[in-house]
C-alpha cells in the first residue's frame, strides 16, 4: 500500500501522472510472462496491473477475454500468477504491482490465504472487478491488516451514494473507469471524464484517481494526464503482445510503453523507482530533489533532502532531517498522517447498514445466496431496473395490462391426468402443467412478455436477450414483434447448430442471432456476450433474462413472473381435486420454471418439491450440467450461487442432451432451498431424459422438450414411491419440436442403453 502511495507521490513531485499498465498473468505464454513484466517496467511504468485469468471476465472486451482463454489454456492459477511475481522481484522488479480480476477465483483459493501468499511473493494490492461496496469492506479490511492495497472501480455511472462509500474504501488510489461499456482500446475518450473527476475529487480528498478503458495512443495518454493522477492502459498491451514475435514481446511492451508515456525507466531504478524490492513493498526513500508530503510518503528512517520540502506551504531549503516521521504524526499538506495512515482512512474501517449502497427495495438475497456481483457500470442501471420492477409489480394496471394478452399467450394454462402414464407408473397420479401449449411453445413467453411491458414503462427502445434452447429467443423475438421493438438475441455457437430449427423461428420473426464462439459456446458464454453488450447500452436497451440468475433485481423478475405456473397449478388442483398436489417436479437449469412452479408452493410444507437437473453422462464424470447436485458455491454472472468449477474457482464447460439445461449455476433462491432443504433436487442423465421422451409421446401423444423430458422421468420415479391417492404434477416446460434432430442424433448412441431402436 505504501509503495502505491509513494509512487504516486512521487509521479506528482516530478509533475506526470502516474503510468499503469495491465497484462494478463501467462499471456500469451507462462515463459516470457516475467520478462513482459519487468518489460512493462523498463518502458516507463509505474505501477503494474496482473490479471488474474477468469473462464468468465463479462465486464472485458473481446481483447482480454481472449488474452483470459490463452492463460487458462496454459494453465495459468493464482498459485502460478503469484509465483510470476516473485520471480520478477527476484529478478529486480520495483514497480508495485497489483492483482486484477474477479472475486470467484480468489474466493476458491481463500482470502485469509491469498492475502498471506501475496504479501510473501510481493504484491502491493488488488482491483476486484465485481466486488461491490458491502463485501468489497471486508475484503479491504483484511487487506488493510496486512500493509495491502484494495482499489474500487468507479464508473460514469456511480451514484452519488455509491460513490461516497467507494471513496471511504480507497487507501492508495481510485480507478475510474472512463466510459460506459467493456474494456477495449477505442479511438476516442469520453468528454465527461472532467466532470466524473470533479465528482470523485469531491469525496476522494487526497487520493488519486487514475483513469483506464479505452486509452491506447500517446494523444490519449496526454489528454487523461492532463486531468487525471494516473493513467491505466491494458487492452492495447495485450494487442501488441499478441502481434509480436515469440521472444519478442517483452522488448515490444518495453517498446509501446516509452511510446506511450514519452520515458523509460533506466535498468538499475536509479530514477523514477522506488529503491528496491523489499522497499518497494514497505521500506522507506531517499531523495536528492524536492519533496512533498501530500500523506502519499512514509520515512521509518534517515532522510537526507537536499532540496526544498513542502509541508503546510512552508519552504525550507536545504534542511538536514532525521527519522522524520518515525512512529509518530506529521500534519502534510493540513491532513494529518500517522505512521503513513492517511487519518480518513484508518487500517479497518466500518460501514453502517445501507451505508453507500442505493436503496433495496426488495431484498437481493436468499440468506448468503443472490447479492449484485457485477461490475460498478452496470449498478446503477440494475438500480434504476429495481425501482421500476418495483412500481409495476405493485400496480394494479400493470397487472391488468399483462392479463389483457392472456388470449394471447394462451392462458390460462392447461392441467390433466396422464392416466396412462399414470397406469404404467403404478404409484401417484401424475397430472401435466402444460406450459408446452403456450404461444411459442413454452413457459418462456410469461415472462418475456412481463419484461417487455416493463421495458416499454422504462422507455427502452430496444431488447437484448440470450438463449440456450433457444426458447427464450423465440419468445423473446416473438414479443418484440409484437411491440415493435430491435431484438438481438445472442446464443452459443453450438446451440445454433443444435436448435437450428429455434434460430431459423428467431429469424423468421424479424430478429438478429449472434452465434457467440467464445468459451463452450453455450448458454453460460451466451450470457457473459449479453452482458457485455448491455453495458455498452444501458441508456437505450432493456435486457430481458430467460432464467433466474445473474445480479440483483434479475432473479426476483423472472421467479415474479413466471409464478403464474404455480398459482394456476395451486387454483386448478383446488378445483379439480379439492386438495393441493402432494408433490410438483420441474427441471433446471437456470431455474426460471422450477421457480415458477414452486413458489406458489413455498410456505405449503405438505407439498413436495423437486427439482431435476441435467446429469448428462453423470455425476461421476466430468460430463453433467447438475449444478445443486453436483456443484459447489461460488459467484457466477453477478450472484453467489452454486457453480460447477474447478478447484482454482474457474467455471467447468458443462454436457447435457438438452441445450436448455447445459449451464453451470442456478437460480440463487433454489440455492437457498437447497440449503435449507425446502426443496429436493435429483440428477437425471441424457438416457433418462430419453426414456422420459420417449414414454411420454408413446403413452400419452405428447413429444416434451428434453429439458421436461428430464422432469417427467424424475416424477416416474417419484411417483413410484407414493401412494395412490397422492397426486404429483409435472410442470412441462416445453414442446419438443425443437429436439427432434437432437434425439434422431443421439439415438446411436443412447438408444441401446433405454431399448429404444428407430433405424428403418
Amino acid at each position: 500500500m505504501e509503495a502505491i502511495k509513494r509512487t504516486f507521490a512521487q509521479c506528482k513531485e516530478e509533475n506526470r501522472p502516474a503510468f499503469v499498465t495491465f497484462v494478463t498473468a501467462g499471456y500469451p505464454t507462462v515463459e516470457e510472462a516475467v520478462d513482459i513484466i519487468l518489460g512493462l517496467e523498463a518502458g516507463g511504468a509505474d505501477i503494474i496491473e496482473l490479471g488474474v485469468p477468469f473462464t468468465d471476465p463479462f465486464a472485458d472486451g473481446p481483447t482480454i477475454q481472449s488474452a483470459n482463454t490463452v492463460a487458462l489454456a496454459n494453465n495459468v492459477t493464482i498459485e502460478a500468477t503469484l509465483g510470476m511475481v516473485k520471480e520478477a522481484r527476484n529478478r529486480g522488479l520495483k514497480a508495485p504491482l497489483l492483482l486484477m480480476g474477479y472475486y470467484n477465483p480468489l474466493l476458491s483459493y481463500g482470502e485469509e490465504r491469498l492475502l498471506d501468499d501475496c504479501r510473501e511473493a510481493g504484491v502491493n494490492g488488488f482491483i476486484v472487478v465485481d466486488l461491490p461496496p458491502h463485501e468489497a469492506v471486508k475484503f479491504r479490511n483484511f487487506c488493510a491488516k496486512g500493509g495491502l492495497s484494495y482499489v474500487p472501480l468507479i464508473a460514469p455511472s456511480t451514484t452519488e451514494t455509491r460513490l461516497k462509500l467507494l471513496c471511504k474504501l480507497a487507501d492508495s488510489f481510485v480507478y475510474v473507469v472512463s466510459r460506459m461499456g467493456v474494456t477495449g482500446a477505442t479511438g476516442t475518450l469520453s468528454t465527461g471524464l472532467p466532470e466524473l473527476l470533479a465528482r470523485i475529487k469531491q469525496y476522494s480528498g487526497d487520493v488519486p484517481a487514475a483513469v483506464g478503458f479505452g486509452v491506447s495512443t500517446r494523444e490519449h495518454f496526454l489528454s487523461v494526464a492532463s486531468i487525471a493522477d494516473g493513467v491505466v492502459i491494458g487492452s492495447q498491451i495485450i494487442t501488441t503482445l499478441s502481434k509480436a514475435a515469440p521472444g519478442e514481446r517483452a522488448k515490444a511492451a518495453e517498446q509501446y510503453c516509452t511510446k506511450i508515456c514519452g520515458r523509460g525507466n533506466s535498468p538499475k531504478g536509479q530514477k523514477n523507482q522506488v529503491s528496491s524490492n523489499s522497499e518497494a513493498v514497505n521500506g522507506a526513500d531517499g531523495t536528492n530533489g524536492a519533496v512533498q508530503t501530500n500523506g502519499a510518503v512514509q520515512v521509518d528512517g534517515p532522510v537526507q533532502v537536499d532540496g526544498p520540502v513542502h509541508i503546510n506551504g512552508t519552504h525550507t531549503n536545504g534542511a538536514h532531517t532525521n527519522n522524520a516521521h518515525t512512529n509518530g504524526s506529521v500534519n502534510a499538506n493540513g491532513v494529518e498522517h500517522t505512521n503513513g495512515n492517511h487519518s480518513k482512512l484508518p487500517d479497518q474501517i466500518v460501514v453502517e447498514k445501507g451505508e453507500g449502497e442505493d436503496p433495496e427495495l426488495f431484498p437481493a438475497r436468499f440468506g448468503e445466496f443472490g447479492g449484485s456481483y457485477a461490475p460498478e457500470s452496470l449498478m446503477r442501471c440494475l438500480s434504476e431496473l429495481e425501482e421500476g420492477f418495483e412500481k409495476v409489480r405493485n400496480d394494479p394496471d400493470f397487472w391488468a395490462e399483462f392479463r389483457s394478452y392472456y388470449p394471447y399467450l394462451g392462458r390460462p394454462g392447461h392441467l390433466h391426468v396422464a392416466d396412462r402414464l399414470t397406469e404404467h407408473v403404478g404409484g401417484a397420479t401424475i397430472w401435466l402443467k402444460r406450459e408446452d401449449l403456450n404461444h411459442t411453445g413454452s413457459h418462456k413467453i410469461n415472462s418475456a412478455l412481463a419484461q417487455i411491458l416493463l421495458a416499454r414503462r422504462l422507455g427502452k427502445t430496444e431488447i437484448i436477450a440470450q438463449t440456450g434452447a433457444g426458447m427464450h429467443g423465440v419468445a423473446t423475438a416473438t414479443v418484440c414483434a409484437k411491440f415493435n421493438m430491435k431484438c438481438t438475441i445472442f446464443m452459443g455457437a453450438e446451440d445454433v447448430r443444435r436448435q437450428a430449427l429455434n434460430v431459423f423461428r428467431i429469424k423468421l420473426l424479424g430478429a438478429e442471432v449472434v452465434p457467440v464462439q467464445a468459451g463452450s459456446k453455450t448458454l453460460r458464454d451466451a450470457v457473459n456476450e449479453s452482458f457485455r453488450v448491455w453495458i455498452t447500452k444501458v441508456d437505450t436497451a432493456f435486457h430481458i433474462i430467460g432464467s433466474a440468475i445473474g445480479p440483483h433485481p434479475f432473479p426476483t423478475i423472472v421467479r415474479t413472473f413466471q409464478t403464474i405456473i404455480g398459482e394456476e397449478t395451486k387454483t386448478q388442483m383446488l378445483e379439480q381435486r379439492n386438495k393441493l398436489p402432494d408433490a410438483v417436479v420441474a427441471c433446471i437449469g437456470g431455474g426460471s420454471n422450477a421457480l415458477g412452479m414452486f413458489y406458489p408452493f413455498i410456505e405449503e410444507p405438505s407439498v413436495r418439491l423437486l427439482g431435476v437437473e441435467a446429469g448428462g453422462d453423470g455425476l461421476d464424470s466430468n460430463r453433467h450440467a447438475a449444478t445443486l447436485t453436483g456443484g459447489s458455491k461460488g459467484v457466477l454472472h453477478g450472484s453467489r450461487t452454486y457453480v460447477l468449477q474447478d478447484h482454482h474457482g474457474q467455471i467447468q464447460d458443462t454436457h447435457s442432451i438438452s441445450a436448455g439445461l447445459d449451464y453451470a449455476g442456478v437460480g440463487p433462491e433454489l440455492s437457498a432451498w437447497k440449503d435449507s432443504g425446502r426443496a429436493k433436487f435429483v440428477a437425471v442423465t441424457d438416457a433418462q431424459a430419453l426414456a422420459g421422451f420417449k414414454v411420454l409421446g408413446e403413452l400419452e401423444g405428447i413429444t416434451p422438450a428434453l429439458e421436461s423430458a428430464h422432469a417427467v422421468w424424475g416424477a416416474m420415479e417419484l411417483a413410484k414411491t407414493m401412494r395412490k391417492d397422492q397426486d404429483v404434477v409435472i410442470c412441462l416446460s416445453g414442446r419438443g419440436d425443437k429436439d427432434v434432430e437432437s434425439v434422431a442424433e443421439e439415438l446411436p448412441r443412447l438408444g441401446p442403453q433405454i431399448g429404444w431402436d428407430l433405424r428403418f
